[in-house]
């Protein structure tokens, strides 16, 4: 069942990604007129570049997890398989 949820598992990542991208813009938008400095931008200032992309990480991770988690949810309702781990491995 795991082999089955793999191509589903991928249109989610896409998914999330578009979300994220959403979500990043409305929210930067928020905090700056500008749009976000790319870490190439030569006259963008240090704090504004970091926060710019730690800002970004954050959303997209948070995103990805949350797409992920109703999308095995999802799985497990209509197939009764969970697609990844039942328990977290105690050695990491």
């Amino acid at each position: 069942m795991r082999a089955l949820y793999k191509p589903i598992g991928l249109i989610l990542g896409i998914v999330s990604g578009l979300i994220g991208k959403r979500i990043f813009d409305f929210v930067w938008t928020k905090i700056d007129d500008e749009d976000p400095p790319k870490g190439t931008t030569q006259y963008a200032p240090w704090a504004k570049v970091l926060g710019a992309a730690a800002l970004q990480g954050m959303i997209f991770k948070s995103t990805r997890v949350v797409v992920d988690r109703y999308g095995a949810v999802g799985w497990n309702y209509l197939t009764g398989a969970w697609p990844g781990e039942k328990t977290p491995d105690p050695e990491r």
